[in-house]
């Protein structure tokens, strides 16, 4: 197998290992241990533009800068693994923050089922706003039910 299959493939895998990371850690950190912070992300209307939420971007980014870095001398499979942990992030930040969530003015109208249903099912992660008894913690991956009230609906989001 050639070096670069190889390190395309940690780079892969990095990133979709990224979404049970993140389902994890949102289920079990952010409304577990860390509430206090992820609490004015559930706020019907934020404070402000910046959350304390927005302290886990800090946080979640520094393993993959740290194999960034590391890997950075001969391009070693760590650097490979935090690209795809950093390109997970990128991904993050564009899907929740500025298509979600639509803090910057892009994306506004789609008709795709696919980010319909990711709108859906957030909003419905969005209902509760105690950090008890949520549902749909992950960012990419959408229950199947959302994909087919998506697909029923001709309207744009």
């Amino acid at each position: 197998m050639s070096l670069y299959i190889l390190y395309l493939l940690a780079t892969v895998s990095a990133f979709i290992s990224m979404e049970g990371v993140a389902w994890f850690a949102h289920k079990y950190v952010m409304h577990g241990l860390l509430w206090s912070w992820h609490r004015d992300h559930h706020q019907v209307e934020p404070d402000s533009f910046l959350e304390k939420n927005d302290l886990f971007f800090i946080v979640f980014a520094l393993p993959g800068i740290s194999l960034i870095i590391f890997g950075s001398n001969g391009f070693t499979i760590s650097f490979w693994l935090g690209l795809g942990i950093a390109l997970y992030g990128l991904c993050y930040f564009v899907v929740h923050d500025v298509f979600i969530h639509r803090r910057l003015s892009l994306f506004k109208h789609t008709k795709l089922p696919y980010f319909k249903a990711l709108r859906k099912a957030h909003k419905i992660h969005h209902k509760k706003q105690e950090r008890k008894d949520g549902e749909c913690f992950g960012m990419l991956w959408v229950p199947r039910k959302y994909f087919k009230e998506a697909r029923q609906s001709n309207t744009p989001i």
